[in-house]
């Protein structure tokens, strides 16, 4: 048997290749939409991939269950448990609690692992080959490295009332149902890692083992104490916020993300073409560069997508596929990197990118509007000026500038409403990356936004005391 890893940094997220190298099968559990990286890794170990499933219907990223499945001719397998409001709208061979399928002499074994959200698998893995017992777990959302599941996003992502409370006490009988059964050498591989909102302590390791959780989780000892409203008091307290797309990722992944098929090349896009075109508002031009690049100047009405490495995290908060009807047009130093981009964006289902141009000599240009540290208090104390922290509330919580309201750049352009009508926003982050992201996105929505220039990390060595403010959304 092998069992590959296949690491996604860009959103933090795990998919596995398990393959029987005796009969040349593989299996791919939570596969993402950009499907080059399984194919490749199958032929390089001469193995034919002829399963493909996941252990839930995902809120971070675009599943490529389906496409992986059109591309190879494998069978897919779907939960099929956690009732009528939860099942999968495409077909797929349905699995519920202990049912096993086999690839060559691996035996994967679903347990129902309801919390995060109530169809949740885990599978448990058995190489036939050298054992009768399973030796290793995927568990999905259900148990990261020294953290679980948070059991509240089908409320903020997927319209819930309430149900966090539910799914924390579902999660605890979980973890008794299956964790206490379990010998402490079985391997335990999450769906991911450090940075995901999907939790909000998640360790950098790639996998933790049964027996280590049990010991030294911060649920470890409601579980050994059975104090179920402990766990769940800490379970729900201070989770990060949870972005907007998560609602759309969701109601996509449950219905059956639309299969693209082979991709052709991406145009290059001449700065004459692309000038008219944006003038006709035909086309949505993004700026890839760093904050640093863009504060020198960019385009007017441009976006700022941060890429390749995060494309997909900054394209998700601030470019929304179903309300755009204009594709995007990206900012790149070649194709190849274009290429990455559109790669990155297609996991979020951003899938309308009309081609890359590689200079703005000759587009129409923009400066955004900026403030040094040194400088804000005399800004804010102007009339209609508001200060706005685009960081996460439990980075705000931990210290902010005096009189910020916070609304995290991951749900900004969903809550547009809650910032005032008229004035000037005054944005920042940690260090200026998020707060360029969200700068470019409000201009372009109307707002006169001017940026914090190194963000709360700047302001902070310029202050010698610390007040943390009480306003925050």
């Amino acid at each position: 048997m092998r069992l590959d890893r296949i690491y996604d940094e860009d959103l933090a997220q795990a998919s596995y290749l398990i393959g029987c190298q005796a009969s040349g099968e593989a299996v791919v559990v939570d596969p993402r939409r950009d499907i080059t990286e399984y194919l490749d890794l199958a032929d390089r170990h001469g193995l034919q991939i002829v399963a493909v499933t996941e252990t839930h219907i995902h809120a971070d990223y675009l599943s490529g269950t389906r496409e992986l499945a059109a591309a190879t001719g494998a069978r897919i397998y779907l939960s099929g448990e956690g009732g009528q409001d939860w099942q999968y709208g495409f077909e797929g061979t349905r699995l519920y609690d202990r049912d096993t399928f086999a690839i060559g002499n691996i035996s994967i074994e679903a347990r129902h692992t309801p919390g995060h959200t109530p169809e949740h698998l885990s599978f448990l893995v058995t190489d036939g080959a050298f054992s009768s017992e399973p030796g290793y777990l995927l568990s999905g959302d259900f148990i990261f490295v020294g953290d679980l599941g948070r059991p509240d996003l089908l409320d903020e992502a997927a319209g819930g009332v309430d149900t966090r409370f539910v799914g924390a006490q579902e999660l605890f009988t979980s973890l008794k149902n299956l964790l206490l059964d379990l010998p402490d050498h079985v391997q335990i591989y999450p769906a991911h890692g450090a940075g995901s909102a999907c939790g909000k302590a998640l360790g950098a390791v790639p996998a933790t083992t049964v027996g280590y959780e049990r010991l030294f989780s911060w649920w470890a000892s409601y579980l050994r104490n059975d104090d179920e409203q402990g766990f769940v008091s800490e379970l729900l307290a201070d989770q990060p916020d949870a972005h907007a797309y998560f609602a759309r990722m969701k109601r996509q992944n449950k219905e059956g993300p639309q299969v693209l098929g082979p991709l052709a090349p991406l145009a290059e896009w001449d700065t004459g073409r692309l000038s008219a075109a944006l003038q006709e508002e035909q086309v949505t031009f993004a700026d890839t560069r760093p904050w640093e690049d863009v504060h020198r100047g960019t385009v007017a009405g441009a976006l700022h997508i941060p890429g390749p490495d995060k494309a997909a995290t900054y394209g998700a908060w601030v470019f929304d596929p179903e309300r755009e009807t204009a594709p995007l047009v990206l900012l790149a130093p070649d194709s190849e990197v274009a290429e990455d981009i559109r790669a990155h964006l297609l996991r979020v289902g951003i899938d309308d990118v009309a081609g890359y141009t590689t200079e703005l000599a000759g587009l129409p240009p923009a400066v955004p509007a900026v403030v040094s540290p040194d400088d804000l208090e005399d800004l804010t104390d102007g009339d209609n000026v508001h200060l706005l922290d685009v960081r996460n509330r439990t980075e705000h919580a931990e210290g902010a500038i005096p009189g910020s309201d916070q609304l995290a750049v991951g749900r900004l352009m969903w809550h547009l409403d809650d910032l005032p009508a008229a004035g000037t926003l005054v944005a920042y982050c940690q260090s200026g990356n998020r707060s360029s992201v969200a700068g470019a996105a409000l201009r372009r929505a109307g707002h006169d936004v001017i940026e914090v220039t190194g963000g709360f990390q700047a302001w902070s060595q310029t202050t010698e005391t610390l007040d943390t403010p009480v306003r925050a959304r």
